[in-house]
């Protein structure tokens, strides 16, 4: 393993990963920051509420694209040999670029879009698994908050009954506690039952 491509690939991934799309379109589209509307998070399901449906699929799709850059692109030109589990550590670069950004100081999103892209870019039949799962329980509660937890769940779990390598796992394990860890604040809702379920407006509104 060349550890100074390695690491060029992970710091690389890391600023991929701190590109504030949500930011950045919602301060084009509405002249506001993002961070002062609805949950304050910088991720797609609060863009939607700040500027519509098409800007927060815009941001759905350029956050998991930055996964797929980290994968696809980051991984293989500076990284040699590309493995699996390298590609895994710089979608996870990616991922806590997104969580912690270095241009919104260190206050970003949950990383699930983001972590969808590194999944379909380096194990797609796994993610198709995690996507399965959050569809199935999101269209049983309607949380959008419990399917990307369960989705996250999924992902050590399945890649331990394939027999993936120890260090994939735990990337996978660590991807998942990224973005559990982020979902703390919906975590406490759920159990409060103050979390907002998709289809009902939210309270005050």
């Amino acid at each position: 393993m060349e550890r100074p491509g390695l690491l060029l690939a992970l710091a690389g991934s890391y600023l991929v990963g701190s590109i504030p799309t949500a930011y950045l379109l919602v301060k084009r589209l509405k002249r506001v920051d993002v961070r002062t509307v609805g949950s304050g998070n910088v991720g797609a399901t609060n863009v939607t509420r700040a500027a519509g449906l098409g800007a927060g699929t815009a941001v759905f799709l350029l956050d998991l694209a930055k996964g797929l850059v980290a994968v696809w692109g980051l991984a293989p030109w500076l990284a040699r040999p590309v493995t699996p589990a390298v590609q895994l550590a710089c979608g996870l670069a990616a991922v806590v670029g997104h969580v912690f950004p270095v241009f919104l100081g260190f206050r970003g999103g949950k990383g699930v879009a983001t972590t969808i892209g590194v999944l379909i870019g380096t194990v797609p039949l796994i993610a198709a698994m995690c996507l399965a799962v959050w569809a199935g329980c999101f269209l049983v509660w309607r949380y959008v908050s419990v399917g990307s937890l369960a989705a996250a769940v999924t992902l050590p779990v399945v890649q331990t009954l394939v027999h993936r390598p120890l260090p994939e796992v735990l990337l996978g394990a660590a991807l998942a506690g990224v973005i559990i860890a982020r979902h703390r604040t919906n975590i406490i809702r759920l159990l409060h039952g103050t979390e907002h379920r998709a289809g009902r407006p939210r309270r005050g509104a």
